[in-house]
């Protein structure tokens, strides 16, 4: 069916988009995001987030972003592995050149254990930025962010081994179970979360739909973006029909197993 078009608006009815003066305010379909990790200034992926497993896939993020950008790709997932490692961020060069040379909503992570460092990332130029550690470890931090920037600027990282919460570079498991800490942040006003099963990472056996599913179920209307196993365009189909908001997508595009084109299908 085709666009309906009325002044600024547009309404998509095969991806049930709406758009007002050529923006996205209202989805209702998954989206595709994929994922940018930097070590060094380069793409990376890692397995499980292993390090020593690390393998170079581009010398120039930048020029990755444009083939996203290219394809009608609207968000992007950046993650500082350096900046993880050094609790500052570390490849904020290559944030600030992503931002100003595509029109990518761009969420970063890695590295943001301060006020000064997300005061940082939001000046070079992300959209939103993702907390995972700091939401354990330094809670009133993590909470007085949520109020300072808003909840639509702010996303839980919710990375967990066996349904416990894994910090620092998913090296510590924590005691703290998965969904309780989600519905706790959820009730501090949190409304994005990305949540990773560490065991499911860079593996390309699949993600953990089922869990998904019994988060969504325990917490409707969360904003939930799955991460982590992805390695078909049927895993991406069993996540949209799960219900998540979004899905990230690194190794499967990377190692050939998804087309640019597949993923430029869900948007």
């Amino acid at each position: 069916m085709p666009p309906f078009e009325r002044g600024n608006w547009t309404i998509k009815f095969s991806k049930l988009s709406i758009r007002h003066g050529g923006q996205v305010i209202l989805i209702l379909t998954m989206q595709i995001i994929p994922a940018i990790d930097l070590i060094g200034g380069k793409c990376v992926r890692l397995s499980q987030g292993d390090y020593s497993s690390k393998k170079e896939y581009h010398d120039d993020p930048l020029e990755m972003a444009k083939r996203f950008e290219g394809a009608g790709i609207q968000r992007l997932h950046l993650v500082d592995l350096d900046g993880a490692k050094a609790k500052k961020i570390t490849n904020g060069d290559v944030l600030e050149r992503i931002a100003s040379g595509t029109s990518l909503h761009v969420d970063f992570g890695g590295g943001i254990q301060a006020n000064t460092e997300i005061e940082k990332a939001f000046e070079l130029g992300a959209k939103q930025v993702t907390g995972g550690s700091i939401a354990v470890k330094n809670r009133s931090l993590f909470e007085s962010w949520i109020e300072n920037y808003g909840a639509e600027k702010i996303i839980l990282g919710a990375d967990a081994k066996n349904r416990k919460i894994a910090v620092g570079g998913w090296e510590e498991t924590t005691s703290v179970d998965l969904i309780p800490f989600i519905k706790d942040y959820v009730s501090k006003g949190i409304s994005y979360v990305i949540c990773t099963d560490v065991a499911k990472d860079g593996l390309l056996q699949g993600p953990s739909t089922d869990l998904y599913k019994e988060i969504l179920q325990e917490i409707p209307g969360l904003k939930l973006i799955a991460s982590g196993g992805v390695s078909s365009v049927k895993d991406l189909e069993d996540l949209e029909k799960a219900g998540v908001y979004g899905a990230i997508v690194g190794k499967a595009y990377y190692e050939g197993r998804v087309s640019l084109e597949e993923l430029a299908a869900f948007n």
